[in-house]
């Protein structure tokens, strides 16, 4: 918002921004821009929202939002490293332009790969999956634990960690070249 944004791959204005922490989004970006824009509300999303944007209604089973297998025409990730049974594909080796491939069924783009994005909620386990229809991360940090959540994979994760279900987390202090945001609208 005040110039440069901090992005290590600055080729292109409609690459993600990334080497965001978790802490530059919720106490720097969002009051500020909060503030600009009174009502817009914006937030990050709970680990549970991001999980059922990624997915978009698709097949529960299904790791990705269009079926079993992913592909570097459908996702930026080290195509090197595909599922079991899964096609080698390329690497592009950095981040592309969000609109670069396919948007899922609710036309949101770049839900698995291209940058990590951090969620709300501090990492912790799941209830057990009958308690809660949307689970809501713990308030508090859980002892012992200081980690948020980052969901979706980048450009350098295998297939595996850019699963609609795979769960990342990291110190909300850190800032990395595959760690970036995603922004949902509401009270937090």
């Amino acid at each position: 918002m005040d110039g440069d944004a901090p992005s290590r791959f600055k080729g292109d204005a409609e690459n993600p921004v990334e080497q965001v922490s978790w802490g530059d989004v919720v106490t720097t970006f969002l009051p500020r821009v909060n503030a600009l824009l009174p009502g817009l509300d914006l937030r990050l999303p709970t680990e549970a929202e991001w999980e059922y944007a990624c997915r978009a209604d698709a097949e529960p089973r299904s790791p990705f939002w269009f079926g079993q297998h992913i592909h570097s025409e459908q996702v930026n990730f080290d195509g090197n490293n595909p599922l079991p049974k899964g096609k080698e594909s390329a690497h592009r080796e950095h981040t592309v332009p969000v609109k670069a491939l396919p948007c899922n069924g609710w036309g949101l783009y770049q839900m698995h790969g291209n940058v990590w994005e951090w969620c709300a909620d501090w990492i912790a386990p799941y209830p057990a999956l009958d308690l809660a229809l949307h689970p809501a991360g713990p308030s508090e940090a859980p002892v012992k634990q200081v980690w948020r959540v980052l969901r979706g994979g980048s450009w350098i994760s295998d297939a595996r960690s850019c699963r609609s279900a795979n769960r990342g987390a990291d110190d909300p202090d850190i800032r990395t070249g595959d760690f970036g945001f995603r922004l949902a609208r509401g009270a937090s």
